[in-house]
């Protein structure tokens, strides 16, 4: 199994979100609604491009994405700034599209929209809840993103992997990173604020299966770091939530 530099079991995966995208502009318009289409704004595509930049000396072995236009559009501008022939292919998992969510019942103001998209967030570990009515279940999103994970993982011959996937599917991620051995991860996902084109960093230690089966299992999870943005490190001015930033009309 290939591990980090100086560890025994260690692997690293570098998870980012999706650089900035306009939820209202006309790509999902013409698509009737459907946000799987929305590339990248120019804002974005500059936030993904200093993720790039940051982590220009970081090495992949792989690089995934969510397989929509942000997630791929965010790993390609990621992987630009990699030395020449150094970037991984890009490969696509499709279990780490975002939360499906479901539909509001009356029409909303934008600001009435992020209030009750974070409200869903807060409920994720309630029995059931969803996102939005009629959305995924949360457990259900969870399982899936972290079988993912999991399944990738498992496989050999990397120790250091970036992930391009969404706000949901991210939180999701690093509750369970923080608390799916002691608990619901679930109840973690409201802490964890996800900015744009933001970067976290999560190690496992590895060890072999306790069956004596051949392969390895997950023995820890490590969170070295969460939602680094390197477009504005300190946060200076970002005073919105994520989601109050999407339905905000001015991006800043």
């Amino acid at each position: 199994m290939s591990v980090l530099p100086g560890t025994t079991g260690r692997r690293r995966i570098y998870l980012m979100r999706h650089g900035h995208v306009d939820y209202f502009g006309k790509e999902i318009q013409a698509a009737g609604g459907d946000t799987k289409v929305v590339p990248l704004t120019p804002l974005g595509q500059t936030q993904a491009t200093a993720a790039g930049l940051a982590l220009a000396h970081v090495r992949f072995d792989r690089a995934i994405c969510s397989g929509v236009p942000r997630t791929r559009q965010t790993a390609e501008r990621v992987l630009a700034e990699q030395p020449a022939g150094a970037a991984p292919a890009l490969e696509v998992e499709g279990d780490l599209v975002e939360i499906h969510g479901g539909h509001f019942t009356t029409p909303m103001s934008r600001a009435e929209l992020a209030a009750q998209m974070t409200f869903h967030f807060e409920a994720a570990a309630d029995p059931g809840a969803t996102m939005l009515q009629g959305g995924e279940v949360f457990a259900d999103a969870e399982r899936r993103a972290v079988a993912s994970v999991k399944r990738l993982l498992a496989e050999p011959g990397w120790h250091t992997m970036l992930i391009a996937a969404h706000e949901g599917i991210n939180r999701l991620i690093l509750g369970w990173a923080t608390l799916g051995a002691k608990g619901s991860g679930l109840k973690a996902v409201q802490a964890f604020e996800q900015d744009p084109a933001c970067i976290n960093v999560i190690d496992f230690d590895m060890v072999p299966r306790a069956d004596g089966s051949v392969g390895t299992e997950i023995q820890r999870a490590i969170v070295k770091s969460v939602n680094v943005t390197p477009y504005n490190y300190v946060k200076h001015g970002m005073n919105m939530t994520s989601l109050e930033a999407i339905f905000a009309r001015d991006p800043r």
